[in-house]
């Protein structure tokens, strides 16, 4: 479990986060929407120690995050996976390479033990075979792919995921979806994904959180936001006519 409280943050004089408090519970995709600007990637960042807070407090298990050291911070970075917007592979290592790259630096492992967990992750996520090729040989959802069994190498307890579908085609966004849903039930992780994408939002949104304006405006499930009545959520979430089609299918 992951919760936040009163988190906030600024750039100068931008207050990017006011107050933010949410529960984050294991084995659950734990959504944070809202539209550009309103804190949603500053906000992970802060939970995965990437921004200082200038109040409030992060804590993992019962741990308090905020205030720990470097050093104190290790144990709980190890297990961490985060799988970035961009994918942020390395150029100039094989996909292989990537994934063993943060075996290298959490782990013991001999060689060998590195590469058998690099060719489990590659299988569980669909990419067997591709150990030696580099990332401008991938297709933006084989990146994502990639990024993600980098994710997982150190079987998490917390998955976090930012913008995991951007840039990708409608069938390729279904299927990192599914994967992501997948994985958090398979693992029993705490999986906070990042994202603008209403499709997700209805198909694995289990606990959604919506910013608006650096302000947490609303908390419920998919299926509670098609009966929200608050207005900032409504102008997001239905600015879709397929959304809005959705919403008067229950009506």
């Amino acid at each position: 479990m992951i919760e936040i409280q009163n988190i906030h943050k600024s750039f100068g004089d931008n207050d990017v986060l006011k107050g933010i408090d949410a529960v984050f519970e294991p084995g659950k995709i734990n959504l944070i929407i809202g539209g550009s600007g309103s804190g949603k990637s500053t906000l992970l960042k802060c939970i995965v120690g990437l921004h200082k807070p200038e109040q409030g407090k992060v804590f993992f298990d019962k741990q308090e995050f905020t205030q720990m050291t470097f050093e104190e911070r290790i144990p709980i970075r190890k297990d961490i996976g985060m799988l970035f917007q961009n994918s942020a592979l390395f150029d100039s290592m094989t996909v292989e390479q990537n994934i063993v790259f943060t075996l290298d630096m959490f782990t013991d492992m001999s060689k060998k033990e590195k590469i058998d967990r690099a060719n489990f992750c590659l299988e569980r996520v669909n990419l067997k075979d591709t150990n030696k090729l580099y990332p401008a040989e991938l297709s933006g959802g084989m990146k994502k792919r990639v990024g993600i069994a980098r994710a997982i190498s150190m079987s998490p307890k917390y998955l976090f995921c930012d913008e995991p579908n951007s840039g990708l085609d409608p069938a390729t966004s279904i299927l990192i979806d599914e994967l992501i849903q997948e994985l958090t039930e398979e693992y029993q992780c705490t999986t906070v994904v990042v994202t603008h994408d209403m499709n997700s939002v209805m198909g694995i949104g289990e606990y959604i959180l919506f910013l608006y304006n650096g302000e947490k405006f609303w908390e419920g499930s998919n299926e509670d936001i098609l009966r929200s009545d608050v207005q900032e959520l409504n102008d997001f979430v239905f600015a879709s006519p397929l959304m809005k089609a959705a919403r008067d299918t229950i009506k």
